[in-house]
């Protein structure tokens, strides 16, 4: 395992994949990795939440899963969509398992023998897994809008709005940055709590900083889905 370090963005190497992550700050503090979802990386962490973190004593860190930010990415030639990937057959791409030891890749990278670890909807399932497979690496585990990750392919139809999905998926925006920009703005505002407004100048500065659209990237999508990430903790359970 080695890492390279390119500004603000470092990279743990895994084989012959690379895992972007960055340093967020809190030096000194409790470790504490932050894990994104399905389709977006690292920047999508509101710096607010990051900067609280950090008040409170922790030593923050954020990743992109691969196939999203500035992660390996990996060719696929075939059609299908997020939704379908998550309920559909597992793919031999890559596993649950390997999306859980790039985590573990990146603690490594960081020197950290062990942190809290804090997943968002995928992230969270994620987060709920390196708990399972590597037990002694973590010290917390707090996992935010995600599904069991013992839920099969039935339970987690029942986890996925289907109407919003269909909401978005009519959503049209023109190809280039504005357009990626627009839609990832639409996505933020769709899924935001109706009980808090919604501060869309905070979520524009979050979207611009990510250099690739991974809400348009329907192939990484469906990779992820398909990894056995909601769907595989027999085997991960089987480990410990």
């Amino acid at each position: 395992m080695t890492e390279a370090q390119v500004a603000g963005t470092r990279f743990a190497r895994k084989t012959d994949v690379e895992i972007a992550f960055e340093d967020l700050g809190g030096g000194g503090g409790e470790p504490l990795l932050l894990v994104m979802g399905m389709a977006t990386s690292r920047f999508w962490w509101p710096s607010g939440f990051v900067h609280e973190l950090i008040e409170r004593g922790f030593h923050v860190a954020a990743y992109d899963q691969r196939d999203a930010g500035e992660s390996t990415k990996f060719p696929d030639d075939r059609r299908g969509g997020p939704v379908g990937g998550l309920l559909g057959r597992r793919s031999a791409t890559y596993t649950a398992e390997d999306m859980t030891d790039d985590a573990v890749a990146v603690l490594d990278a960081l020197g950290w023998q062990s942190a809290h670890v804090v997943g968002m909807s995928m992230g969270g399932l994620i987060a709920q897994r390196i708990a399972l497979r590597w037990p002694a690496r973590v010290r917390s585990v707090t996992s935010m809008a995600a599904q069991p990750s013992d839920a099969g392919r039935l339970a987690t139809a029942g986890y996925v709005h289907f109407g919003t999905v269909v909401r978005l998926a009519r959503l049209r925006f023109p190809p280039g940055r504005e357009g990626d920009v627009a839609m990832g703005l639409a996505l933020c505002r769709a899924l935001a709590s109706p009980g808090y407004p919604f501060d869309e100048s905070e979520a524009r500065a979050r979207i611009e900083r990510d250099v690739t659209s991974g809400v348009r990237d329907l192939g990484a999508q469906r990779r992820q889905g398909r990894s056995g990430t909601a769907t595989n903790w027999p085997r991960c359970a089987s480990l410990l």
